[in-house]
C-alpha cells in the first residue's frame, strides 16, 4: 500500500511538473516558428528591396522588419522586462542595411524569447496597461505572438510582389 501511495504521489508531482509554463512554452514554440519565417524572408529579399514599399506611406521592407523588434521590446517591456542596455528602442527605426537590420531583428527575438517563461504561472492573469490596452499579462504574451504573426504575413505579401519566395514554400 505504501508503494501504491508513493507512486502515486509521485506521478502526481511529475504530472503538475510539466504543467508549469505550459502556456509560455507553447506560445514560445509557436512565437519561434514566426519568428524564423520572418528571418528567413528577411534573409531572402535582397538588400535593394528593404526600401521597397507597396505605397507612399506604408512601411517599407526594412521599416516593417524593424518594427516587429521594436514591438518585441515594447511588449517585453509592458510584462516587466527592460531591454538590454545596449539597445536603444527609440532609435530602432534609424538602423539601416541589411545586416544590421536583420541583426537587430534576430536580437530582439532573442530577447523576447529569452523572457516569456520569465512569466511566472501565477501572475498571467495580472493587469497591465499597454498603452494601445489594457491585458492580462497572458494577452500580452499572445499579442508578442501575434504581432510577429501578423507581419509575417505582412512580408509574405511584400516578398511575392517582388518575386522573392517565401523559403519554406519553394
Amino acid at each position: 500500500m505504501k508503494k501504491l501511495l508513493l507512486t502515486a504521489f509521485l506521478f502526481t508531482g511529475c504530472f503538475s511538473y510539466a504543467q508549469e509554463e505550459l502556456t509560455q512554452n507553447t506560445i514560445k514554440a509557436v512565437l519561434t516558428g514566426n519568428q524564423s519565417q520572418v528571418i528567413q524572408l528577411a534573409e531572402a529579399f535582397p538588400e535593394e528591396k528593404y526600401d521597397w514599399r507597396p505605397a507612399e506611406g506604408i512601411s517599407s521592407v526594412g521599416e516593417a522588419l524593424l518594427h516587429v523588434a521594436g514591438g518585441n521590446y515594447f511588449l517585453a517591456s509592458k510584462l516587466g522586462f527592460a531591454p538590454p542596455e545596449d539597445v536603444d528602442v527609440m532609435n530602432l527605426g534609424k538602423i539601416t542595411g541589411k545586416e544590421n537590420i536583420i541583426a537587430a531583428l534576430k536580437k530582439s527575438n532573442e530577447f523576447v524569447l529569452e523572457n516569456i517563461t520569465n512569466v511566472e504561472d501565477g501572475s498571467l492573469n495580472e493587469e497591465v496597461d499597454f498603452g494601445f490596452m489594457k491585458s492580462n499579462k497572458l494577452g500580452g504574451l499572445l499579442a508578442i505572438m501575434e504581432h510577429n504573426g501578423e507581419h509575417k504575413g505582412q512580408l509574405i505579401a511584400y516578398a511575392r510582389t517582388n518575386g522573392v519566395v517565401p523559403p519554406w514554400s519553394e
